[in-house]
């Protein structure tokens, strides 16, 4: 029994977390185009790239938006899971580099943890992973 109610945490926790990244975050990036992509990708330079920033600003709206969706889904969970905690680090990353503090830093800094939280934990019972049984890495 107690193992059903983690699942069932489990399943409630990736979905608000999905919605609220895909609808609050992602959607608007992701229908930017490519001047929003140019700067999203731009904030790669506090990592020291600096190649290709519509690139990187679109992997960054794909990661909000479908990554996010695919975390609700339980949908190849652990990957889209790093996805999303690569593209919070870089935020997180780029507000301290910015020099605007951890109150301003602390949103993408929560969102990165609740990303690692699903890397290591995975989706759980009640997800499309477990239904069709793939990899445990990749769940």
């Amino acid at each position: 029994m107690k193992k059903n109610k983690i699942d069932i945490a489990l399943l409630m926790l990736r979905i608000a977390f999905a919605f609220s990244i895909a609808y609050a975050h992602g959607w608007g990036k992701l229908t930017g185009g490519t001047e929003k992509w140019m700067k999203l990708g731009s904030n790669m330079e506090v990592i020291g790239i600096t190649f290709a920033p519509v690139f990187w600003g679109f992997m960054a709206s794909f990661a909000e938006f479908f990554s996010a969706l695919f975390i609700g889904f339980g949908f190849f969970t652990r990957l889209n899971s790093f996805l999303l905690a690569f593209t919070m680090f870089i935020a997180f990353y780029m507000h301290i580099h910015d020099g605007d503090g951890f109150g301003e830093a602390s949103h993408s800094f929560d969102l990165m943890c609740v990303s690692f939280f699903f890397l290591i934990v995975g989706a759980g019972k009640f997800s499309i992973d477990n239904k069709i049984k793939i990899s445990k890495w990749l769940q």
